[in-house]
């Protein structure tokens, strides 16, 4: 899971009353931390973004310590008179947990010390697990975008797929972090996911990985040499050099245009997203702009501060639905300060700031601290940013996996079936009438496959048959890629 943490900083506070001191102590830490929203390596205080608060509760919204009676009240009770002991620490890191979930902000919660080792390898961009941005969204945890090379797009999940149960273990009453402490888990070690995609809900086995620091990948145009192409994956801290990196090896192979991709990129780090932006557009033109409680905009511009690294040749950038916060960032500094084409669908519409804080103990808070408007003041919070040139991908792209725990035969009758043979038929596999029943044709087409793939010719879809169905599903959708097409014949026609 990425985050977008900012420069942190501690406040100690003293435990010195009883219990519920302590908890008025942990509360208190999150309501009285310094609020500072400062970009890496801006030390001049004009370049603030959000305004330092020293404290940010005025006199009306002064503590009163009668109303946290209920919780001592609640506390004694559960440790005095519960059916079974409870552990302080329980009660404690529950109530914090509650209280950030409490303002009903997906992107607001508690970290305890795991959770807070997580977020920091995030930020570094490695961890393992399925690879995956994802959100709380009432019962379900829904998949904002699957990390580029992870496992989870390797399987096929898409942007907006709802995880119902993890392991069969139901999502619906667990917090964000407690979902994703299940999802992930070390490499190479099993979980089984079950994935609500519109009106069909599937189960996917997937082997967790470790995923790679690795945010920029590159490669020139087979057909065309002259147009390069860059995959930006995640927004974290090597991002920047790696992306000049690519250019430069781009350009000395004779790369003349470019195509940028944020598709599928969930976002990360708000520094290297304004590192990226900076790239594209001329200093003293704005870049994007933030907006903290009860202040004004506060307008980035680009400058030789966030990096020298210019870049003007022709260019465009790919975005779809899965392209969210940081991607989105870019996009608008892209397109609406360097008139930089954007090619595909619209952006996921994620318009918030997120900080994180240490707080007393070993947790954090990662609260919403604010929210961004692109270069000419748009907040795109659940609206997106809109392509210049809209493109949609081949409907396919939405087919359902082929579970392949399970077995498909002559006689059954099913959604998967159907399922199963729009796959065979987009495959170019005749399934005679694409139905719901797995007829004589379809177990012909099947063999058919299996013969073409070197798999055991039974006509039985199961195990290693359904793992290769998918595998050439997805080398399908990559040899039908519209929107990269899109994007070079709008290169070679201007």
């Amino acid at each position: 899971m990425q985050h977008e943490p900012e420069n942190k900083k501690t406040k100690k506070i003293s435990l010195n009353m009883y219990i519920i001191s302590l908890l008025i102590v942990l509360f208190v830490s999150v309501i009285g931390t310094f609020l500072v929203m400062t970009v890496a390596g801006n030390d001049n205080d004009e370049s603030e973004p959000i305004a330092e608060r020293s404290n940010i509760k005025s006199e009306e919204e002064s503590l009163d310590l009668d109303q946290f009676e209920p919780l001592n009240e609640v506390y004694s009770i559960l440790m005095t008179e519960y059916l079974e002991e409870v552990g302080s620490d329980t009660l404690i890191q529950g109530a914090l947990s509650g209280m950030a979930e409490s303002v009903g902000d997906p992107y607001t919660t508690y970290l305890n010390e795991v959770e807070s080792t997580s977020i920091n390898e995030d930020i570094e961009g490695s961890f393992e697990g399925i690879g995956a941005e994802v959100m709380k969204e009432g019962e379900y945890v829904r998949i904002i975008s699957p990390i580029s090379g992870s496992p989870a797009e390797k399987a096929g999940l898409l942007p907006n797929d709802l995880i119902d149960q993890v392991d069969g273990e139901s999502v619906a009453d667990l917090s964000i972090n407690e979902a994703v402490a299940l999802i992930r888990g070390p490499e190479g070690s099993e979980v089984e996911l079950s994935i609500v995609r519109g009106d069909n809900t599937f189960t996917v086995n997937l082997t967790r990985d470790s995923i790679p620091v690795e945010s920029v990948i590159y490669e020139q145009d087979d057909k065309n040499p002259s147009i390069g192409y860059i995959h930006i994956t995640n927004f974290n801290r090597p991002t920047y050099q790696e992306l000049i990196d690519a250019i430069e090896t781009l350009e000395e192979d004779g790369a003349e245009e470019f195509i940028f991709d944020v598709r599928g990129n969930p976002g990360g780090l708000l520094d290297s997203a304004l590192q990226l932006s900076n790239v594209f557009v001329a200093n003293g033109e704005p870049l994007m702009q933030s907006q903290g409680r009860g202040e004004d905009p506060y307008v980035y511009n680009a400058s030789d501060e966030l990096g020298d690294f210019k870049f003007d040749k022709p260019s465009v950038l790919l975005i779809n639905g899965g392209s969210a916060s940081a991607s989105e960032i870019l996009a608008g500094a892209m397109s609406q300060s360097a008139d930089i084409p954007l090619v595909g669908t619209t952006t996921f519409g994620k318009g918030t700031i997120q900080n994180v804080l240490d707080i007393s103990g070993d947790g954090e808070i990662k609260f919403t601290a604010g929210k961004w408007l692109t270069a000419n003041g748009t907040w795109i919070n659940e609206e997106g940013i809109s392509p210049d040139i809209e493109v949609e991908m081949p409907d396919y792209i939405n087919l359902l996996l082929v579970n392949q725990e399970e077995t498909y035969e002559t006689g059954d009758v099913s959604e998967e079936v159907y399922n199963l043979e729009q796959i065979l038929d987009v495959l170019d596999y005749d399934v005679g009438s694409v139905d719901f029943t797995y007829d004589n044709e379809t177990e012909t087409a099947v063999e058919t496959f299996q013969s073409d793939n070197d798999l055991e010719k039974d006509g039985v879809v199961t195990g290693a048959t359904a793992r290769t169905l998918v595998e050439k599903l997805r080398e399908l959708i990559d040899d039908n890629d519209r929107q990269y097409n899109a994007a070079v014949e709008y290169l070679l026609e201007n």
